[in-house]
């Protein structure tokens, strides 16, 4: 038993390691599309929608993007520590945030796409 307490914690396999960053890293891509895409929407499409309706879904996208960088250290920390822990992955819930969010974005473009820039 005394022998169990003086061995340090094995070192993690670096695969998984490099896994959790490749997903803390398309995670942060995708924060950064939702930023491209509130900075294009503002700049770039004048005639999409009124100032305000087109202001609002920029500042919307933007957030959004800031959040998703947010959660995205969050969930990397989260599953760092439970890997070296020897834990479960701890569960999220953004990914049904971002694809529910990501469905409203496209019904709200398509209405504007369609109704109002005609």
């Amino acid at each position: 038993m005394a022998e169990e307490e003086d061995e340090e914690p094995q070192e993690l396999d670096y695969r998984f390691t490099l896994a959790n960053e490749r997903t803390f890293l398309a995670w942060i891509r995708t924060a950064l599309a939702l930023l491209a895409g509130a900075v294009g929407l503002d700049q770039l499409t004048p005639d999409l929608a009124p100032v305000p309706v087109r202001v609002t879904l920029s500042v919307l996208l933007a957030a959004g993007g800031a959040g998703l960088g947010v959660a995205a250290y969050h969930r990397w920390v989260r599953v760092e520590r439970a890997m070296r822990a020897g834990g479960p992955l701890p569960a999220t819930r953004i990914m049904l945030v971002l694809t529910v969010c990501t469905a409203v974005a496209a019904a709200v473009f398509s209405v504007l796409i369609v109704g109002w820039s005609r």
